[in-house]
């Protein structure tokens, strides 16, 4: 890369576009279930509501949240043993982020070699080296189907209270739909991007046209269905797709084509980088060894943590870009501060490469200048993606460009900077709330441990656990890592989720042969564990004072911080230690840092 980089003035540039976005409404609005105007973006429309009687029922496990991470611990439970596990959730069916998310061009940012679990075990090898979302919701699919998951699972159903009966040793979860489900252990597997995000924007309910959530595609209203992008339904319609991130560059190219006219609506532009995708060799399939996803799981997780490695076997824009920039250490004998230099004279150079790359596709200059992202790389997720930036070359897309947001939405449409648009169709492209959205939240309904104590309370001033996984005066209760629960964070939450699903389930079974009545963390072990999550926290301050508000930094806020609600090892975490740990506590013939009733 050339470079020309004149600090102060890159300073001063990102400085003036952040000034631009911090002000104006950027609230959102998420309990949306608890808003009778609001609870209709929530509705599901893609599995029809069954009605049944409720049920009552003992069960050995129970799992709150059937995407991921709840499948594979259910998957790896009847790994172990003859365990009844009922999945619950609020969707019609297993799949998660992936049930929800059927929007036109769908796909996932991480390689599917990577990120859809358990291919060895299912004999799978995904199409593409990045899949889209219909494949990935399937092959969940096939899992839940194969380990008979199915059976006992609670869909279109929402958790009310989770409470711990200490007389008799259970979990007792209570539901909307009048459902008692009792069970020896409850896993919350609610996810990391599971809170939709509407924004508090003046007017929702005045709309006349149609508007829905990008989560909740209405292929009925557009036309085309998942994995069909032919939206035959727009041809006469002017759609708003409000926002920029990850869902937005994904649907614009297919509702650019279908749409009689598109207003795509920008408050912030992204970094938008290769995606290259292509169908999997066929030679290379008939190649893999036994084991072979591990390891790429392994080798992408080392990388993207800066350690050496002879070959990156992913080798993409995470590899090439994010996990120089996030791990860069400088020259031998450079001082911090020429390492801090160094580190945001390469930032440039890797947001020079994106910006020159819109210039590249986008013929107008001034729709590409308002497309340029002017921010540090690690100020928000970035994406990749082939059509996106193209799509504004089509005369039937216009990109508005709106640093404070959308201000009001009328009967007709939306207005920004007094003048409005009118529509027939409002996509809110908005996605979910922050993935270290606190973990009481994300849960979505109150979890009672011993003498009646709310997981709330008990973690109000941060995360309080073991490992990440479990937390004292819950016993029998375990945690889907994820970020701000104190394990660790990765690129491929998948290396996570698997990972801990593997410990959940061999953890039960352990405790079950030893004829383990309640288990949880002693409280010496818990507090240690807190405090080395503390000491690896990293005040970001700076960074975030001078960077463009995201999701992934508070909306730019610093005091939104918290040195609880970090990772093993600090920064995004140190999985490799992490799991030496998970593996050594499986390994010991008792049960350390625990107490446990027989």
């Amino acid at each position: 890369m050339t470079s020309g980089f004149d600090r102060e003035a890159v300073q001063r540039k990102y400085a003036e576009e952040r000034d631009r976005r911090v002000e104006g409404n950027r609230s959102s609005v998420s309990d949306l279930w608890r808003d009778e105007r609001l609870a209709a973006y929530l509705d599901d429309p893609f599995t029809d509501f069954i009605e049944r009687d409720p049920v009552t029922e003992d069960v050995d496990v129970a799992i709150v949240g059937a995407g991921i991470a709840g499948v594979v611990t259910g998957a790896k439970l009847k790994d172990q043993g003859d365990y009844t596990v009922a999945l619950i959730d609020t969707a019609g069916g297993v799949g998660g982020t992936w049930y929800w998310n059927r929007y036109p061009g769908v796909m996932c940012d991480v390689e599917s070699y990577i990120y859809m679990p358990m291919l060895e075990e299912m004999g799978y090898v995904p199409t593409r080296k990045y899949a889209f979302g219909e494949e990935i919701r399937e092959h969940i699919d096939a899992i839940a189907r194969k380990y008979g998951l199915l059976d006992d699972a609670l869909f279109h159903t929402r958790v009310e209270e989770s409470r711990w009966d200490d007389d008799a040793a259970r979990w007792v979860i209570t539901t909307d739909r009048g459902d008692t489900v009792r069970a020896r252990y409850l896993v919350m597997a609610v996810g990391i991007l599971n809170l939709v995000k509407l924004p508090a924007i003046p007017g929702h309910e005045k709309f006349r046209g149609k508007s829905f959530h990008a989560s909740r595609w209405d292929y009925a209203y557009t036309g085309g269905a998942p994995g069909d992008d032919h939206l035959t339904h727009l041809a006469d319609k002017v759609v708003g797709i409000i926002g920029t991130g990850a869902t937005s560059i994904q649907c614009v190219p297919p509702v650019g084509e279908s749409a009689q006219h598109t207003y795509v609506f920008q408050r912030t532009p992204s970094a938008i980088g290769v995606r290259n995708n292509f169908e999997t060799p066929e030679e290379w399939a008939a190649s893999l060894q036994p084991g072979w996803q591990q390891d790429r799981m392994e080798n992408f997780t080392a990388v993207m943590a800066g350690r050496e490695k002879e070959r990156d076997l992913v080798a993409d824009a995470w590899t090439e870009h994010m996990a120089k920039v996030s791990t860069y250490r400088g020259e031998p004998g450079w001082t911090m501060e020429q390492i801090a230099e160094g580190a945001e004279r390469f930032d440039y150079e890797v947001m020079e490469f994106h910006r020159r790359r819109v210039e590249q596709e986008v013929h107008d200059p001034e729709v590409a200048e308002r497309l340029k992202p002017y921010y540090r790389y690690l100020c928000k997720r970035p994406l990749f993606h082939d059509e996106f930036l193209a799509a504004f070359n089509n005369p039937k897309v216009t990109l508005v460009d709106c640093p404070r947001g959308v201000e009001e939405v009328t009967e007709r449409g939306v207005v920004v900077d007094g003048t409005e648009y009118q529509l027939d169709c409002i996509v809110y492209a908005t996605g979910f709330e922050a993935e270290v959205t606190p973990f009481p939240r994300r849960a979505g309904h109150p979890i009672f441990g011993r003498d009646g104590l709310p997981i709330a309370e008990k973690w109000k001033d941060g995360a309080c656990t073991l490992h990440g996984m479990m937390t004292r005066g819950f016993p029998n209760l375990f945690l889907s890592p994820g970020p701000g629960q104190q394990a660790v964070v990765s690129v491929n939450h998948t290396h996570v989720m698997v990972t801990g699903g593997e410990h959940i389930a061999a953890a039960i079974a352990k405790a079950d042969r030893a004829g383990v009545r309640s288990i949880e963390p002693t409280e010496e072990a818990e507090a240690a564990w807190v405090a080395k999550v503390e000491e690896g926290f990293a005040d970001r301050t700076p960074f975030m004072l001078a960077c463009t508000p995201s999701r992934l930094n508070f909306e730019g806020d610093p005091s939104m911080q918290n040195p609880r609600n970090g990772s093993y090892g600090g920064g995004y975490g140190d999985y490799f230690g992490w799991k030496r740990i998970l593996d050594e506590w499986l390994a010991d013939p008792g049960f350390p840092d625990m107490d446990v009733e027989t």
